[in-house]
């Protein structure tokens, strides 16, 4: 689960006071601060690493390191302790998601992949939903308690990884030849991997495919709570916990039915994947003009629930489809400059929508992000065309 969506908000509850202070003091300036330094910082691409060494210990050591800076942050006494602690997570998670997608995409083939990463996305969604009632939290529980105790269990159940978790025997064989064969020198090596991506063109219409919905995908992370806010004419004591439990419980409904879709599909199509993708894409289309234009209950709710379903169906296959034109031997590099890619969109748009807030035209600019999102919806669908429904180092 993500805790850092649950905590944060307790912290902050605390150290401000109320709910709008920390729109106040975080929305623009220090919610943009931090994805920029959380985005920076994740550039170095924990995939490369992920596909030279045993994933096993990458994921152990991410989630350790994780549930330490959780610990941790039951400590701080101020925004910029919690500012720079909130960086080191994403060091944490730049190591952790190219690995722990592409153990799992190696452990299930074409029949599960799609629901097992869905499966896997869950947890994202959950700690979303949870972290809209951190001030709730926050007024029944002291946060130094909140935060030690998540950071102990994350602690915890770290061991427990240890003793269950195993990487996959082809990766950990492919990882020892690697280890022993002195003539590659492991900076080139990297670079060999960059290079067979780069040249790839799939690989540029897929990085192009998760960028452009990332920009949505990021506003609605840092932007949704002031846009309910703004729209509906709430208090963000109100807006926040509405915004993301609407889009945390709808995306946790997308991830497993575009799981379940696209595993039956590409067993009759190879392009079973990719059209399921496209749906989920073509579903935020009229949410963003809903969550933009809307100014009533059912509109913007109506919105919010059809982007989470869209965008969860999205998330599910990103990886799957990843895997019909990447081998496993650069799948955790390939993601990790997908991640990368979604991540530095995401600083920009927080900055753009920032803007847009102060100028009073963060609806119509949310809403014309439906544009983007349509014009990569066309290129994935007329020009993504698998071969195969999982490719293997032979093909």
């Amino acid at each position: 689960m993500d805790r850092s969506r649950f905590t944060m908000g307790c912290r902050l509850t605390e150290l401000y006071g109320s709910p709008d202070a920390i729109n106040h003091e975080i929305s623009y300036d220090g919610g943009y601060r931090g994805t920029r330094v959380c985005g920076e910082l994740r550039t170095f691409d924990g995939g490369m690493v992920a596909d030279r060494v045993n994933r096993k210990w990458l994921i152990v050591g991410s989630l350790f390191v994780w549930s330490f800076v959780t610990l941790m942050m039951g400590y701080c006494t101020d925004f910029n302790q919690i500012y720079y602690l909130r960086a080191l997570m994403g060091v944490s998670e730049a190591l952790y998601i190219p690995a722990g997608l592409s153990l799992i995409t190696d452990y299930h083939q074409e029949k599960t992949r799609s629901l097992a990463v869905g499966i896997h996305m869950t947890g994202l969604y959950v700690g979303q939903a949870l972290g809209g009632f951190g001030a709730t939290v926050a007024s029944a529980y002291t946060w130094e308690t909140t935060f030690h105790w998540f950071g102990i269990i994350g602690i915890a159940y770290s061991v427990v990884l240890i003793i269950f978790l195993h990487d996959k025997k082809d990766h950990v064989e492919q990882a020892v030849k690697l280890e022993n064969y002195p003539k590659e020198n492991p900076i080139s090596g990297a670079f060999k991997g960059l290079g067979m991506l780069f040249t790839n063109i799939a690989f540029w219409i897929i990085l192009l495919y998760f960028a452009t919905p990332s920009l949505p995908g990021w506003a609605t992370k840092n932007w949704l709570p002031t846009l309910f806010a703004e729209n509906l004419s709430l208090d963000m004591s109100e807006a926040g916990p509405l915004s993301t439990f609407t889009i945390a419980i709808s995306s946790f409904i997308g991830v497993i039915a575009g799981g379940i879709l696209s595993d039956k599909w590409i067993q009759r199509n190879v392009r079973g994947r990719v059209y399921t993708g496209a749906i989920g894409l073509a579903l935020t289309i009229p949410s963003l003009l809903l969550l933009g234009f809307g100014h009533n209950f059912p509109m913007i709710i109506g919105g919010g629930l059809c982007f989470g379903i869209g965008y969860g169906i999205f998330d599910a296959n990103n990886m799957p489809i990843l895997c019909q034109f990447i081998s496993p031997r650069y799948r955790a590099t390939a993601y990790g400059i997908m991640n990368m890619t979604g991540v530095f969109a995401g600083a920009a748009i927080t900055d753009i929508l920032g803007k847009s807030t102060d100028a009073g035209n963060l609806g119509h600019d949310f809403a014309m992000l439906a544009g983007l999102v349509l014009i990569a919806l066309l290129i994935q669908v007329i020009f993504l065309r698998p071969k195969v429904a999982n490719m293997t180092d032979e093909c």
